[in-house]
C-alpha cells in the first residue's frame, strides 16, 4: 500500500512510519518541521525515517498540496496538529494547524486523491474534557483550545465521511509516552531534569493527576491493524489506550528507580486545561482491531530512559 503519514517528524508519527515500512508498506511523510519544539529532534527522526525509505515533504499542510498529491495513497494517517494543553499558545496558532490545515487536507484528498482507501484521522481524550473516563458515545466536553480544535478536526473529517466523500474513522489517543517524545512533556522533561538535577515544575494537584499512560509501540499496533478494515471502521470514533491507570506520582517514582536517582520538585500554580483524570474505555478497539496494548509503564519507561541516553547522552 502507499500510505501518506502527516506529522511524520513528531513523536507518534514517526514511529508508526517506521511500523508501516516494516510492514512492507510504501510510507510518505509531510512535516512543516515548525519551532514549537527543538527542529533538532524532528530532524533525527527524520534523519531516521529516510534511512528506513520513507519519503519526507517538507510541506506545510496549510500550503498548496498537490505536488505531495503527485502519488496517488490508499490509506492517510493524519497526525499532524499543534498540540499542548496550556494557554501559552495563541488560539489562532491551533485554529490554523489543527482545524484549517485538517480542512486544507481533506480538500485536497478530495481533489487530488479520490480513491482513497480511508482517511484515519488521529484525535484526543482531550476532546472529553477534564475526565476522560467514558466510551465514545459520551457527549466531548473539551477544557483547552487544543481539545476544542482537535474536535472540530474531527468533526470536519466525519462529515466529509457523511457526505460520502471519503472514507474516514478517527481515533482519539490517551496520554501516549515512549523514546522521542516531546522535550515538553511529562517524562522526557522527567528524565532530562533528574539528569542534569534540575528542578522539575510540578503543578498543583497534579502529582495525583490520573492517566492511560500508553505506550507508543502498543498505539502504532493499535493504528496498523486498521489496514485492511476500512468497511469495519469506516464512520467511527475508536477510543486508543490501556486500561491501566497510574497517577503523576507512580510515574516519576518509576523513572527514579530506572535512574537511581531523586527528583528535585519546583512547585507551581495550576495549569489552565489539565485533565484531572483519563481512563481508556478500549472495548470498541479490541472488538474492531483486536487491539491488546501489552507494555507496562515501568518498561516502557525503561525504553524511553534508553532512548534518551543513547540519542543525548552517549
Amino acid at each position: 500500500m502507499k500510505i501518506l503519514v502527516t506529522g511524520a517528524a513528531g513523536f507518534i508519527a514517526s514511529h508508526l512510519c517506521e511500523k508501516l515500512v516494516s510492514m512492507g508498506h510504501l510510507v510518505f511523510g509531510i512535516d512543516n518541521f515548525n519551532d514549537y519544539y527543538d527542529v533538532k529532534l524532528k530532524e533525527i527522526n527524520a534523519s531516521d525515517l529516510v534511512n528506513k525509505g520513507v519519503t519526507i515533504f517538507r510541506e506545510d499542510l496549510n500550503s498548496d498540496l498537490k505536488s505531495v498529491f503527485e502519488n496517488q495513497y490508499d490509506y492517510i494517517f493524519h497526525l499532524a496538529a499543534q498540540p499542548g494543553i496550556s494557554a501559552g499558545t495563541p488560539l489562532h496558532e491551533y485554529v490554523d494547524n489543527n482545524i484549517y490545515a485538517t480542512q486544507n487536507l481533506l480538500d485536497s484528498v478530495v481533489k487530488y486523491n479520490p480513491d482513497l482507501k480511508l482517511f484515519v484521522n488521529i484525535a484526543t481524550s482531550s476532546v472529553y474534557g477534564k475526565e476522560a473516563t467514558v466510551n465514545e458515545t459520551a457527549i466531548p466536553k473539551p477544557a483547552s483550545y487544543y481539545g476544542v480544535t482537535k474536535l472540530a478536526a474531527e468533526q470536519l473529517v466525519l462529515s466529509l465521511k457523511i457526505e460520502g466523500k471519503i472514507k474516514a474513522c478517527s481515533v482519539r489517543l490517551y496520554s501516549v509516552y515512549g523514546p522521542r517524545e516531546r522535550p515538553e512533556k511529562l517524562y522526557t522533561k522527567l528524565i532530562e531534569n533528574l539528569y542534569y538535577d534540575k528542578p522539575f515544575p510540578l503543578f498543583e494537584g497534579s502529582i495525583y493527576h490520573e492517566r492511560s499512560f500508553t505506550y507508543v509501540g502498543d498505539i502504532v499496533e493499535g493504528l496498523s491493524a486498521i489496514i485492511g478494515k476500512e468497511e469495519l471502521v469506516n464512520g467511527e470514533i475508536i477510543n486508543l489506550g490501556t486500561d491501566e491507570v497510574n497517577t503523576t506520582q507512580e510515574g516519576i517514582t518509576a523513572v527514579e528507580e530506572i535512574m537511581n536517582k531523586k527528583l528535585i520538585i519546583d512547585h507551581q500554580p495550576p495549569r489552565k486545561g489539565d485533565q484531572l483524570k483519563t481512563a481508556a474505555i478500549i472495548d470498541k478497539a479490541r472488538t474492531l482491531l483486536n487491539y491488546n496494548p501489552k507494555v507496562s509503564l515501568k518498561q516502557g519507561l525503561e525504553e524511553q530512559v534508553n532512548w534518551y541516553f543513547e540519542k543525548f547522552i552517549n
